[in-house]
């Protein structure tokens, strides 16, 4: 057989999302081949030969990455009953699997918060402020949705106001009456208004509207 063939022989496969967030682990060499083989690994048993004649490690540095990768909430080592009653124990990667999906989620907030800020500059029409751009980002941080944000400066923008001081007190008159995305706003506004003619969403002056 040509070492050609044996170098791109596919045994183990490793995603393209492992690579990009497994750096973030600070994971030594010996625990980063671990993972790759217990991930590819079909049934999951703890083996130690098994697994000191796969990534040729010796059995001591093996167990020692093992170790250092339960220590690390990345993996663990459940005891499970099979169909005869035996027991078993069984390399469990809930863990590493969480870790990961953690990592998803803050890079899509940070998409979403880049987002935000790119629709602000689009509807002011100008390049926004670093002062901006933390106002924004501490409504976030005090939980304001993204929904009623957008709400807020659609709002602002309807009355021909392009300040995030106007917008922050938009933001703090809807908190004070509980309203957490634009239908509760709609509905307040129909609620209001239901005795004369429906007014839009936009066409009402929430800084005169007396609290509840």
């Amino acid at each position: 057989m040509k070492i050609k063939d044996v170098l791109e022989d596919k045994k183990y496969i490793i995603s393209s999302m492992f690579l990009k967030n497994i750096v973030s682990l600070n994971l030594s060499l010996n625990e980063f081949l671990l993972l790759i083989y217990l991930i590819n690994d079909e049934n999951k048993l703890f083996d130690i030969n098994k697994i000191v004649k796969s990534i040729y490690l010796k059995e001591n540095i093996t167990l020692e990455a093992l170790n250092s990768l339960i220590e690390k909430k990345l993996i663990s080592i459940d005891s499970v009953k099979n169909d005869k009653g035996k027991i078993m124990e069984i390399i469990n990667l809930e863990g590493l699997y969480a870790t990961f999906n953690e990592q998803i989620k803050s890079e899509l907030s940070v998409t979403k918060r880049e987002d935000i800020f790119t629709i602000f500059e689009k509807e002011f029409g100008r390049t926004i402020t670093a002062m901006e751009y933390e106002i924004i980002n501490a409504w976030m941080e005090k939980d304001f949705s993204e929904e009623i944000i957008l709400a807020a400066l659609k709002e602002a923008v309807y009355n021909g106001v392009t300040n995030l001081r106007y917008i922050d007190k938009i933001l703090y008159e809807w908190q004070k009456k509980g309203f957490k995305n634009a239908k509760d706003v709609d509905n307040h506004i129909k609620n209001k208004t239901k005795d004369n003619k429906q007014k839009e969403l936009f066409d009402y002056n929430w800084l005169d509207d007396e609290s509840e």
